[in-house]
């Protein structure tokens, strides 16, 4: 089978518009954590949120597209921009595009919501349909880059860019295809989507806090991640910079329940990433944890990568940037596959920040509060889902 290379990135987070804002945050510890600028915010029981500021679409996107883009659209176009820039255009009949996401286009829904029965409006956006749909920021980047391969989206929630980009990796490795561009995004900060989060009682009052013994539940985030895959040799011919080897991918899901998390699950999706890599437990320097900072979560993926890993769990650096971009649902995977991927280039791994005190039942090492140096090998990113849908990618350095 062929090996995989990333060769491009692309971010829009809470802690900048492009990749180098983004890696410099989750380096330095920074929080892009600040109260709503939802109208009616004062409604709301958990009022903080990770948005992503002074967002400005018109700079990025032409004026035709906007028009058929809701929010988490332009996110994922914008970043899928700063990929093809980085890496070079590529496209054609070889390429795919494959772009996950949670919920989609939540923000056209709300403002459809709005005008009709706030407002009195008789009719909402007569572009409100194509906006909506999920699959819009895979179709969109396809019809900008000329893509005729294969484009589609994936919707498993919080595992949605893992499976993406899994899915585009798969497809280069049994020679499908040579080239994908391949993420998520997400935009669901909206009154209804953080009152529906409210009633499930997992949102944080104030920030959050990833395995640490006081943790009250997640912020949610908005963004978008893309990264550019393509065969490895390909990638060597035309002198492309490689950032990582994408080496392996496993998924599982729990067939449990729809909320809560189990170990045995995400235990087996890391098993199936490092035997799908070539990967001895010890061979992982670094693991991106899921890490929400919810109760039921933190514990849960701790025993999960003790069972996975055993006695080399000992050894690991594990750590959460979730306390810094929030949790971006479906763009959540592919924006941690890149904080992965900063580690394992600059030989800093993020810290989890806000951690106060250590939890007995969350015993690993989780980098608190200030960022380490170390030389990562290898490293994997972990997205376990409502649904009990669990996806794990693992990287090495080249």
């Amino acid at each position: 089978m062929r090996r995989v290379a990333i060769t491009g990135l692309g971010c829009v987070s809470s802690l900048g518009h492009n990749v180098e804002s983004f890696l410099s945050g989750t380096r330095e510890g920074l929080s892009g954590v600040a109260k709503t600028t939802l109208p009616d915010a004062d409604q709301l029981t958990a009022q903080n949120v990770a948005e992503v500021k002074n967002w400005d679409a018109a700079a990025y996107i032409d004026r035709k597209t906007l028009n058929l883009s809701d929010r988490f659209s332009q996110f994922a176009l914008a970043a899928a921009d700063q990929a093809m820039t980085d890496a070079g255009d590529i496209s054609g009949d070889r390429t795919a595009v494959i772009v996950g996401t949670g919920v989609g286009g939540a923000v056209t829904i709300e403002e459809g919501y709005d005008r009709v029965w706030r407002k009195g409006q008789a009719k909402v956006n007569p572009f409100s349909i194509p906006k909506l749909m999920s699959n819009g920021p895979p179709s969109l980047i396809g019809l900008k880059y000329g893509v005729t391969g294969p484009a589609f989206a994936v919707s498993s929630a919080c595992s949605s860019s893992n499976h993406s980009i899994g899915t585009a990796f798969g497809m280069i490795r049994r020679g499908e295809i040579d080239v994908a561009i391949a993420g998520g995004a997400e935009s669901s900060i909206s009154f209804m989507g953080l009152k529906g989060w409210e009633a499930l009682r997992v949102i944080s009052p104030d920030v959050c806090r990833p395995f640490s013994k006081d943790r009250r539940g997640m912020i949610l985030g908005e963004g978008a991640g893309i990264v550019l895959l393509e065969d490895m040799d390909r990638a060597k011919a035309r002198g492309a910079t490689i950032y990582a080897e994408l080496a392996g991918f496993g998924m599982t899901s729990d067939a449990l329940d729809m909320i809560q998390p189990s170990m045995e699950g995400a235990a087996r999706a890391i098993r199936q990433a490092l035997n799908s890599a070539a990967l001895d437990p010890s061979d992982v320097g670094y693991v991106n944890a899921h890490g929400t900072g919810t109760p039921a979560n933190d514990p849960t993926e701790s025993k999960a990568i003790r069972a996975a890993f055993g006695t080399a769990a000992d050894n690991l650096l594990v750590s959460s940037t979730k306390a810094m971009h929030g949790h971006g649902l479906g763009a959540a995977g592919a924006m941690e596959l890149i904080a992965t991927i900063g580690a394992i280039s600059s030989g800093i791994v993020p810290p989890t920040i806000n951690f106060t005190e250590a939890d007995p039942e969350c015993d690993l090492d989780y980098v608190p509060n200030e960022a380490r140096d170390r030389q990562i090998g290898a490293a994997i990113s972990n997205s376990f889902a409502f649904g009990g849908l669990n996806a794990v990618l693992a990287i090495k350095s080249v």
